[in-house]
Parts: C-alpha cells; sequence; structure tokens
C-alpha cells in the first residue's frame, strides 16, 4: 500500500470510531429515536473491505450498519441526520439507523431483518451480470445470518450463476446474547461457503492491513473470474447489542473478555503500525483526529439543526398499498 491508502484507513476507522462514540454520548439525550446497534471494535472490516470498492460497486449492510456507510463513502451529516429523524437523513428521516440508504454513493441499503440483504446483494449482481457490468455487490452480515435458511439459497445461486458478488461474514461471536458455541457446531463458519462450491477464506478482522490485502485480493478474483467469494473475518463488538453502554452485568459475557477484546483494538493498533514505520507522523495524526473532530461537531449541529419530515410528506418515499 502507497502512504495514501495507508491513510485513507486510518481516516476511514478513526471517522467511525468518532461517530459512534458521538452516538454514545448523545444517546441518553433520548433526542435519537431510534434503536441503534454499534460496531465499536469492529471498524476494521468496513474500512479494509471498502478500501477496494469503487463508487459503482454495490454495498449492503445489515443492523449494525453505521460503519459500513461510512466506509463506502457516506455522509457523516446524512447519518446522523437519519438517527434524529430529519428530513436531511439520507433515508429522509424514515429510516433511522437500521434503515441507511445512500444511492450517491451506492449504499443500497440496511435492513434488520436477519439475512435479509442477503438475497438483495445476490439479485444486485445478477443484475449487474445481466447488464454487463464491470461492478460488483457486497454484503454484510454476521455470524447468526448464516443459520437461516436465505443464506444458504443466496450462496447455491451465487455459485450456480456465477455471480460477482461478496459475502461478508462479520463474525463478532454473538448473536444478541447468545454465543457461537451454543448455536452452531464446532466449525470454520467459512468452511460451510465451500460447501456451495465458494471459494472460502477466513482472517483477523482486527488487523486492517490483512483484512485490505484479503479484500483487494478476492475482489480482484471477482471483477476477472465472475464468481462469488466467501469471506470471514473474527471480530469483537466492545458495547451491548442494542444501544450506547456495556453488558457485562447480564452475564452471558465477562468484563475479562471484553478487556481482552479491547486491548486488540484495530484503531490503536493500526497506529502504533503507522507510527512505528513511519509512514505518518504524531502531527498527521493529529491533524487527522482534529479534522474528523470538526466533521463530527458540523454533523451533530446538521442534525440537531434540521427540520423534521413535514406531515404532508407523511405517505411519500414509502411503500403502501
Amino acid at each position: 500500500m502507497d502512504k495514501k491508502t495507508q491513510l485513507s484507513l486510518f481516516q476511514k476507522m478513526y471517522l467511525i470510531r468518532s461517530m459512534e462514540e458521538k452516538i454514545v454520548e448523545l444517546y441518553p439525550e433520548q433526542e435519537m429515536r431510534c434503536p441503534v446497534h454499534l460496531c465499536i471494535g469492529q471498524e476494521a472490516v468496513a474500512a479494509g473491505v471498502c478500501e477496494n470498492l469503487t463508487k459503482e460497486d454495490y454495498v449492503f449492510s445489515n443492523h449494525r450498519s453505521h460503519a459500513h456507510y461510512l466506509a463506502k463513502g457516506g455522509d457523516p451529516k446524512g447519518l446522523l441526520a437519519e438517527l434524529y429523524g430529519k428530513v436531511t437523513g439520507c433515508s429522509r428521516g424514515r429510516g433511522g439507523s437500521m434503515h441507511l440508504i445512500d444511492l450517491s454513493v451506492n449504499f443500497i441499503g440496511a435492513t434488520p431483518i436477519l439475512g435479509g440483504t442477503i438475497p438483495m446483494a445476490v439479485g444486485a449482481a445478477l443484475s449487474s451480470k445481466m447488464q454487463g457490468k464491470g461492478n460488483i455487490s457486497v454484503v454484510f452480515f454476521g455470524d447468526a445470518a448464516v443459520e437461516e435458511g436465505i443464506f444458504h439459497e443466496s450462496l447455491n445461486y451465487a455459485s450456480l450463476r456465477k455471480l460477482p458478488v461478496l459475502f461478508i461474514c462479520e463474525n463478532n461471536l454473538y448473536s444478541v446474547q447468545t454465543p457461537l458455541s451454543k448455536r452452531q457446531p464446532n466449525r470454520k463458519i467459512s468452511s460451510v461457503a465451500i460447501g456451495h462450491s465458494i471459494k472460502s477464506y477466513r482472517e483477523d478482522g482486527n488487523n486492517v492491513v490483512k483484512v485490505y490485502d484479503l479484500a483487494k485480493k478476492s475482489i480482484n478474483k471477482i471483477r476477472k473470474a465472475h464468481e462469488p467469494i466467501f469471506l470471514e473475518f473474527l471480530t469483537y463488538r466492545w458495547r451491548e447489542h442494542c444501544g450506547p453502554y456495556y453488558d457485562y452485568n447480564l452475564g452471558y459475557r465477562s468484563k475479562e473478555e471484553i478487556e481482552k477484546w479491547e486491548k486488540q483494538c484495530p484503531l490503536k493498533k493500526y497506529k502504533r503500525n503507522l507510527l512505528s514505520k513511519n509512514i505518518v507522523t504524531s502531527k498527521e495524526i493529529e491533524q487527522i483526529s482534529h479534522n474528523i473532530s470538526i466533521e463530527i461537531e458540523e454533523a451533530v449541529d446538521f442534525a440537531k439543526k434540521s427540520s423534521f419530515p413535514p406531515r404532508n410528506e407523511l405517505e411519500k418515499f414509502v411503500y403502501s398499498e
């Protein structure tokens, strides 16, 4: 990677972390009237994958979608305004945290239905193939989604039709409060995709360089061979499943486990790596941090000052019979 790419990866992760921490700070004010699923601790996957995408590539996401949206080039102002339910939000204030959409960057959408966007990504890939486009579809989902029937139907069809789609499983070891060990047999999730004759790889999701490298190789293969690939990234969410707080008091995981994973912070690890190799200076890091802090505060101000959707547009931009 050249310096520009390495800085871009750091900026993406820092922006995601800063946005999520700002939501943690503001959410208790009760002005964001939608559930939020934060991705603090999982930033490297979104940044490393999306750094390899073009604007024309499609991205689909799930309930934990903030990182994917921002990494694809989404507008921080549009994201925060959406959480506040404002008309200036990326979904016009109608979707909230779990229903982000921004066609200007080909972030086609996020839904909270488990595995719900997987067949949508496959359909978009089919459309691209039929139209002879060179873009690919990328879909992010969690470890629990592979337990859904639609997951297997989608992989089967993508494999059969050799579709340009990249499946990204962010394995953070838990589905809400149930550990992976109590839901699935003792095998790699990536091995499931192999059963559908799809090339599959597993990597450390807290190492953004490894994420970037594997995603780059996979995306290049998809563009050249026009066939799907499945990637599993091992990572960990620090906060509760839904909400801004820690949840070790609930008993399904310990404070020690969370602290162990916090020591593997993808952002801190990458920052140390950049500084130790003299790729960036402390002054450059400080400038990036300063610029992003200003960007976040401007987004907060924009979101709070924006208007709610007018009553006469209640039935616009939504499906109705």
